[in-house]
């Protein structure tokens, strides 16, 4: 399990996300609006400009005040370290 830093030292397991979303859709705000009702959103922003919507397997929506792309590097450039330190 990995952990991925979304910002302001809030962190997601890689293995529970299922998909990284810009807000601005209506479909995802929708989404956003739904998961605030049902008391599974969690918002990780400390009160900045939502700029990542994280949809996790376990049904809950995360919010980031993190660019997608960032978010998805991130991810990327775990990996790519840990595939280093293994060879």
């Amino acid at each position: 399990m990995k952990l991925i830093n979304i910002g302001f030292g809030n962190m997601v397991s890689d293995a529970r996300l299922i998909a990284i979303a810009s807000p601005e859709s209506m479909p995802i705000k929708r989404i956003i609006q739904d998961s605030k009702e049902r008391g599974t959103l969690i918002d990780a922003t400390f009160g900045r400009k939502t700029r990542a919507v994280l949809v996790m397997d376990s049904d809950h929506v995360v919010l980031s005040a993190l660019q997608p792309e960032k978010i998805a590097a991130r991810m990327a450039g775990e990996s790519e370290a840990e595939e280093t330190d293994d060879e």
